[in-house]
């Protein structure tokens, strides 16, 4: 009996750290084509979660380092605001995106081209990290979802 209790709970303490990945979900992660190297790129993604975590860090081979902006409006001026943490409510979507919070990739070592993809790790405070492949869409794009209408449409 002693075994089978040893058996389970080891069982369980490997799958724990699987457990706790699938937990945060990272989706339509996607980043605007950029037109010189020399500008800051962004990213932008939704971010939902089963349970409470923060949001730690981001991180990708493609820049120096990633800032999470928030955009603050004071009447007519609007500003980014450097967010060290970002919490993510359980239950609840948190979306990255223009205009609004977002990823900021300072120092690109390259421009971002349309139609290629880049690697981007973000890291959770229980989580852990979480890699995800963004794709560079169109350089006026607003998200996935658009990136083939002809522009007016």
């Amino acid at each position: 009996m002693k075994k089978a209790i040893l058996l389970l709970v080891a069982i369980w303490s490997i799958s724990l750290p699987v457990a706790a990945d699938e937990s945060v979900r990272i989706l339509d992660a996607w980043a605007r084509a950029s037109i010189l190297a020399s500008r800051p790129g962004a990213a932008y993604a939704t971010i939902e979660s089963a349970s409470d975590d923060r949001l730690l860090g981001v991180t990708t081979p493609a820049a120096d380092h990633v800032m999470i902006h928030a955009v603050e409006s004071d009447g007519d001026v609007s500003r980014m605001k450097h967010v060290e943490v970002l919490e993510i409510p359980a239950g609840q979507r948190v979306t990255l995106a223009p205009g609004g919070m977002h990823m900021m990739l300072m120092g690109l070592h390259d421009k971002l081209d349309e139609g290629t993809t880049f690697p981007m790790t973000l890291s959770f405070e229980k989580a852990g990290e979480i890699a995800v492949d963004v794709p560079v869409l169109g350089i006026a794009a607003e998200g996935p979802r658009n990136a083939e209408k002809e522009p007016g449409q």
